[in-house]
Parts: structure tokens; C-alpha cells; sequence
């Protein structure tokens, strides 16, 4: 499924003109956030996406400068720029896929809850919005911490009355990019034809890489595989130091935003076996969030797939990250829940 984008949004397909775009449906995709660090990638790869036809760009300041860029490359979709609360309405009415990347960044030293506050009360304002003007709309949220913001777009929407489980995802892709990169590395396997799936959540220990699941097969020892494990859940770390306080992986975290977005509009098109690892309502443990492989389809969540056969140490490490996933998803809806 990674490879998809890669093929079909920057090789033969997106950047080839005249591609054929009267068998795909009009799709329009909202990007909330769209200034930021994450948010201005992401609306140039939304752009090279032939399944978008509309593409809205929102921010709370300077989005016109990015749509106007954005709008000149010679792909199918129209783009606009809406700034401010007053235009929120124009950008999200008949929105297909919202993506939400907005709200600030991890700096050096600051954990994922350090930006709960903040970042929690930016999500709960745009789900309401989302609730109100698009309320069947696909919603990918990519602001973090994706534990607990999750829980609180699901509460949100359950107060206005438009909650469907099917159609809420917290993105844990790049915890999949990474995984796979990694394990390419170690296992001198191509990239292209790794598949890794990652379970959990999507913060330092509920990130779960299942490397005995991966393919190709490659019987690493465990020291390796408890390293790469290590490495993938502290990719995000590993990005903010590099930066040295000037950043965090907004480069990354574009392309597997991305890469979900393409993959939620694959399903909503009709393509068969759309598989993508996501972080939604779940019964595959006893947390009523958790992230597994996801079959995607006309609806969103056309099924939540079960975790397979597990290794002792990632049995382990399932056991483990449980009581940190939980307490988050708690956070989430007990902010969502005050006022």
C-alpha cells in the first residue's frame, strides 16, 4: 500500500498529465492545519493525488499564501485557502476525507503529553466543526497525542450525535514507515516489498512493531529485533534531537498522512483490499481504542483485523503498553468530557 503512492502519486500517474479522471468519483479532501510544519507537505502530496478533485486548505493564518502555491502545480484537483474560524464552514462542507495535522509541534525535552493541553483543545473545536458541516466525512487525525485525541474526537461526535466508529482514525502510519525502513536496513531486504504491520497506539511503548510478522522473512536474532523495536518506538525522538530544537517529523509524517489519506479514498472508490494499520474503535483487546491492520472500503472501517500470532516479546510488549494506552485513551475522553 506504500508503494501505491509512491507509484501512483509521484510516478506514472501524478505527475503525468492527462491521466484519466473520468472513472474516479469527485473527492474532496480537507487538510485542517494546512500552514503548519506537516500541514504544507501534506497539501503538496494531496495535490499530486489524481483521486482528489477539491482539495481545502485550512489554517488559522497564512493559508492563502499556501493554497495559491499549492494550486499552481498541473494536477487534477482544485485547491482553496480558507483562514480563520468564519471560513471553517466553506472549507469542510462536502468533504470526503478530513485530515488534521494542526496544532503545535514536539520540541526537544517535551513528550507527547506535554502537548495534550494545547493540542487537545485545538482538536476538540475542529471536531465540532466536522460534526456540524460535515458530519460523513472520513476523519484522519494526525495531531497529537493520537492516543487521547482520538477519544476525544469520538466523544465529541457522540454529543452531536453524528458518531460512526467506522469512520475515525487515529494515522499510526508512520510508525509503519518507519518500521518497515528499519527492517529493510537490518534484513538488506527492498523497501518496496517489506511489510511490517505496527499495533498499539502511537506513542514511545504502546508503539507495537510486530517484526515476526514481517515479509519478507529474514529470522533476525532477538537482540535485533528488540533493537529495531526500540528504534521505531523512538523514531519521533530521534527526528526532534536531529533537528535540535528546530523541528520535529513533519517530512515524514506528511508522506504517511499521505499515504492513509490515499488509502481512505481507495475504499471509498471501491478498491478491493485496501489494508492499512490505524488506530481505531476496537474489540481486538479489552481498550475500546486500539491500533490494528484495517480493511478500508466504501464506509471506512470495513473490518478491524485481529492481531495474529504474536512472538513471546511482543506478547510482552502487549501486555506492557496496555496500562500507558489506557490511561491516554482515559485523558482523551475525560477532556472531551469537562465544560
Amino acid at each position: 500500500m506504500f508503494r501505491s503512492v509512491a507509484r501512483s502519486a509521484a510516478g506514472k500517474h501524478l505527475l503525468r498529465r492527462g491521466y484519466a479522471t473520468e472513472s474516479v468519483p469527485d473527492r474532496k479532501v480537507a487538510v485542517l492545519g494546512a500552514a503548519g510544519g506537516i500541514g504544507q507537505p501534506l497539501a503538496l502530496l494531496m495535490k499530486l493525488n489524481p483521486l482528489v478533485s477539491r482539495l481545502a486548505l485550512y489554517d488559522i493564518a497564512n493559508t492563502p499564501g499556501v493554497a495559491a502555491d499549492v494550486s499552481h502545480v498541473n494536477t487534477r484537483s482544485e485547491v482553496a485557502g480558507y483562514v480563520g474560524e468564519d471560513q471553517l464552514k466553506q472549507a469542510l462542507e462536502g468533504c470526503d476525507v478530513v485530515i488534521i495535522p494542526a496544532g503545535v509541534p514536539r520540541k526537544p525535552g517535551m513528550t507527547r503529553d506535554d502537548l495534550f493541553n494545547i493540542n487537545a483543545g485545538i482538536v476538540k473545536g475542529l471536531c465540532a466543526a466536522i460534526a456540524k458541516y460535515c458530519p460523513n466525512a472520513l476523519v484522519n487525525m494526525i495531531s497529537n497525542p493520537v492516543n487521547s485525541t482520538v477519544p476525544i474526537a469520538a466523544e465529541v461526535f457522540k454529543k452531536a450525535g453524528t458518531y460512526d466508529e467506522k469512520k475515525l482514525f487515529g494515522v499510526t502510519t508512520l510508525d509503519a514507515v518507519r518500521a518497515k525502513t528499519f527492517y529493510a536496513g537490518k534484513a538488506k531486504a527492498n523497501v518496496a516489498d517489506v511489510n511490517v504491520p505496527v499495533v498499539g497506539g502511537h506513542a514511545g511503548i504502546t508503539i507495537l512493531p510486530l517484526f515476526s510478522q514481517a515479509t519478507p522473512k529474514a529470522n533476525l536474532p532477538e537482540e535485533d529485533i528488540k533493537a529495531l523495536t526500540k528504534r521505531t518506538q523512538d523514531g519521533g525522538t530521534e527526528v526532534v534531537e536531529a533537528k535540535a530544537g528546530k523541528g520535529s517529523a513533519t517530512l515524514s509524517m506528511a508522506y504517511a498522512g499521505a499515504i492513509f489519506a490515499d488509502a481512505c479514498l481507495k475504499g471509498l472508490n471501491g478498491v478491493p483490499d485496501v489494508v492499512e494499520c490505524s488506530f481505531v474503535q476496537s474489540t481486538v483487546t479489552e481498550l475500546p481504542f486500539f491500533a490494528s491492520k484495517v480493511r478500508l472500503g466504501k464506509n471506512g472501517v470495513e473490518e478491524v483485523m485481529g492481531l495474529g500470532p504474536l512472538s513471546d516479546y511482543e506478547q510482552a510488549g502487549l501486555e506492557s503498553l496496555k496500562p500507558e494506552l489506557k490511561a491516554s485513551i482515559e485523558k482523551g475522553i475525560k477532556f472531551a468530557n469537562q465544560n
